[in-house]
């Protein structure tokens, strides 16, 4: 892969931003037949947070050829378990979901982003058609033939489209004219690593209490990843802990179900949100994960959107290429809109009013959040419904079809 670029090349596409939503697009942009530029600093991914990545992210990996790099440093999860701890008058049934179910070996698997991020850049550097920038983009200026954009390094680029992976202060949206609707949430989430005394037998536990989510994902051999959410004071106060009163209080939340804990070095602690833009591309210029949508960590969407965000620009891209279109045409760029719209406007409606139902103090809110979740439990074709959907949306593809036949 090329280290430079030459002020007369025009690209197809360039990428803004290398986390692993960008990287995604960018491998599989290439992959397409796009003559794509990646603009992204290359910096060690410094901390020791976890991805549950579900089948269809896997699958993906697996097509890019990213995923025999790091599969063997991640833990399959085969049963997911959620259980209200709440301690309220109507609390809702434990349910239980196993993969083999619905004739799958595993829900996806649980893996460290460093060990991830490190399998896609190594992919990355091996891509025919890909040129990597060692920058980070100062201007993005779109017009009605191409984005120019200008790093802090000096250098200008230009291509036909731009995938704006920047993050959740994205100068590519903010380039493209998009505004986005954010709405702070009185909540955060700490994360660590802990060994265990038990085996975790690929099973994810997710507890919920009155402040959110406690879950305890697998990792290879006795240890798993923890995602706490609680208020912005109580999950302060946990992250302050020493190492073995952290232990003891993430042993006394999980009820002992793994036995005696060991937290690891590193800790994150993050306040939560809800971030959506009002539109998904605009101007040349396309939106994927944290540019596109921001979540609590409920449910395991969030990198895996911005995993089908990727996929799914690569699939556009690749029609208008092979139809002698241009890639960033308004065209396009509308079924990139169709494509993503409705999945992310579902998902983060789930999500949100999942959260909202745990947080509730209203008594009929608990009694209709129990009510469902001892109806997925209890009825076995509703429950093989909600695991397929968890897993990625059955109808995104049908959707897309439509796209590609011209009925926007």
């Amino acid at each position: 892969m090329n280290e430079t670029t030459k002020p007369d090349i025009v690209y197809d596409v360039a990428v803004v931003g290398g986390g692993p939503a960008g990287l995604a697009a960018a491998i599989a942009l290439s992959d397409a037949g796009a003559r794509t530029v990646l603009i992204a600093r290359r910096i060690a991914y410094g901390d020791n947070r976890t991805t549950a990545l579900l089948g269809g992210s896997v699958d993906l990996l697996r097509r890019l050829e990213v995923w025999a790099g790091c599969e063997a440093d991640a833990a399959a999860l085969r049963v997911m378990r959620l259980v209200d701890d709440t301690r309220r008058l109507v609390r809702a049934p434990e349910v239980r979901f196993s993969s083999d179910e619905i004739g799958l070996d595993a829900f996806g698997y649980n893996i460290e982003n460093r060990v991830l991020m490190a399998a896609m850049e190594a992919r990355a550097a091996e891509a025919a058609r890909l040129t990597r920038i060692d920058g980070e983009a100062e201007h993005v200026t779109p017009d009605e033939a191409a984005v120019t954009i200008t790093t802090r390094q000096g250098e200008t680029l230009i291509a036909r489209l731009a995938v704006g992976a920047d993050g959740r202060q994205s100068l590519c949206r903010k380039a493209a004219g998009i505004g986005v609707t954010r709405r702070a949430l009185d909540q955060a989430a700490l994360t660590f690593n802990v060994a265990h005394a038990r085996p975790h037998k690929n099973t994810s536990t997710e507890f919920h209490t009155p402040h959110g989510p406690c879950v305890f994902v697998p990792l290879p051999g006795d240890r798993s990843s923890v995602v706490w959410v609680a208020s912005p004071k109580e999950a302060a106060r946990l992250k302050d802990l020493g190492d073995d009163d952290l232990a003891e209080a993430a042993e006394r939340q999980s009820h002992s179900i793994l036995g005696r804990f060991h937290v690891e070095p590193g800790r994150n602690l993050f306040p939560l949100g809800i971030e959506r833009p009002a539109r998904f591309a605009n101007n040349r210029i396309v939106l994927v994960g944290e540019a596109a949508h921001v979540l609590p960590p409920i449910g395991a969407q969030g990198l895996n959107m911005g995993l089908r965000d990727a996929a799914d620009i690569a699939d556009v891209v690749r029609d208008a290429l092979s139809s002698g279109e241009d890639p960033g045409s308004p065209r396009t760029l509308a079924r990139f809109e169709t494509a993503r719209r409705s999945d992310v406007l579902s998902r983060t409606f789930a999500i949100d009013m999942a959260n909202r139902s745990l947080l509730s103090n209203f008594l009929p809110a608990q009694a209709a959040r129990a009510l469902g979740l001892h109806l997925i439990g209890g009825i076995g074709p509703l429950r093989r419904l909600a695991m397929r959907e968890g897993l990625a949306p059955t109808w995104r593809k049908s959707s897309y079809r439509e796209t590609r036949s011209g009925r926007l």
